[in-house]
């Protein structure tokens, strides 16, 4: 068994408020979910209002396909959130 995370900081520069900022991030979460069937939280920087850090676990038992996820899974946040950056990317296989 085989488990790939990844940890991503996110620049929100469009919220003015942690409310905002959780409703983005809820949303995110959310369909990333639904899409890709992967545990994901919200593991960092809950106080800071334009900036967020998701945690994003995957296990399988191919090193190919947990990089593949979590790769498809980066690009959908880069193709479908416009309004959000990933300033930083910290991946770990175990």
């Amino acid at each position: 068994m085989l488990i790939a995370s990844v940890r991503l900081e996110l620049f929100i520069p469009a919220v003015h408020s942690l409310k905002e900022k959780r409703s983005v991030l809820k949303s995110i979460i959310t369909r990333l979910r639904n899409e890709f069937n992967a545990s994901i939280a919200e593991v960092d920087e809950h106080d800071r209002w334009q900036r967020g850090v998701i945690g994003v676990a995957c296990v399988g038992s191919e090193t190919r396909y947990l990089e593949g996820q979590i790769d498809a899974i980066i690009r959908w946040i880069e193709q479908n959130r416009p309004d959000v950056s990933i300033v930083d990317i910290e991946r770990e296989l175990l």
